[in-house]
């Protein structure tokens, strides 16, 4: 079935009190979960030289609708990396609830370590989009943060996972989802712009195949979804050509 097209950005002011109003309701009827109780920071054997892998972000960073670290997002691409590669990984998750891009780029990246790390991927836009910011601060935050990490990590490959289609999250009613969903499509052509313009990577929107691949709160992603995110994000991370898809 083909879903209705989402709203241009304009109209979703205008429609801002319906936003408002099942948004609240939304939020308040929505479980709240914490990331899982594990200190964000690990490595899994291999040759040398080592995948140092560095996953920045919001709640999805940090593993929010799992119990367990090792079916968070970061870890499930370091096992699939280290899959592929055979090669050593240590990663680190530093993925914090409710951030935008503006906060990670002002709170979060300047007291991250000054580790080496070769590859970053980032999870944001998402909280921006559902917190109404408008394009144009979007580009003064996203392209601020992508300016920040290569000031900080020159030599690091960066790469972007896109908002999804707020359609297809379990928690949002239809008109929320096509409200916010005409939002993130601009957000995402936004981002897309910046990565090309600013040595990143934008892989493209992760698919989602259905329900299965949320938590109970119907927003954050399992287990199921957390692997699928972390397998779609494999051939951009290792940067092969025309996005071959993961092996498994």
């Amino acid at each position: 079935m083909t879903k209705p097209s989402a709203f241009h950005p304009l109209v979703s002011w205008l429609l801002f009190p319906v936003y408002a109003w099942q948004g609240i309701a939304v939020r308040l009827k929505t479980e709240r979960m914490l990331p899982p109780p594990a200190f964000p920071v690990g490595e899994i054997a291999g040759k040398e030289p080592a995948i140092r892998l560095l996953v920045l972000g919001d709640s999805s960073a940090g593993g929010v609708g799992v119990s367990d670290v090792w079916q968070s997002l970061c870890v499930r691409l370091a096992v699939h990396l280290q899959g592929r590669t055979g090669r050593k990984i240590i990663w680190r998750a530093a993925g914090f609830n409710s951030a935008t891009s503006g906060q990670l780029r002002d709170h979060v990246v300047p007291n991250i370590e000054r580790g080496m790390w070769t590859h970053i991927v980032l999870t944001t836009g998402t909280n921006d989009t559902k917190n109404f910011h408008s394009v144009a601060r979007f580009k003064r935050e996203f392209g601020g943060l992508l300016y920040a990490l290569k000031a900080k990590w020159p030599e690091v490959a960066i790469v972007w996972s896109p908002v999804i289609d707020f359609r297809d999250v379990p928690a949002m009613p239809p008109l929320l989802g096509r409200i916010l969903e005409g939002r993130a499509g601009a957000i995402n052509a936004m981002g897309e712009r910046l990565c090309r313009e600013r040595m990143a990577i934008p892989a493209p929107r992760l698919p989602v195949d259905g329900p299965e691949g949320f938590s109970s709160d119907g927003f954050h992603a399992s287990a199921h979804g957390y692997d699928a995110w972390a397998k779609h994000l494999v051939p951009y991370v290792l940067n092969l050509p025309n996005g071959e898809k993961a092996a498994g």
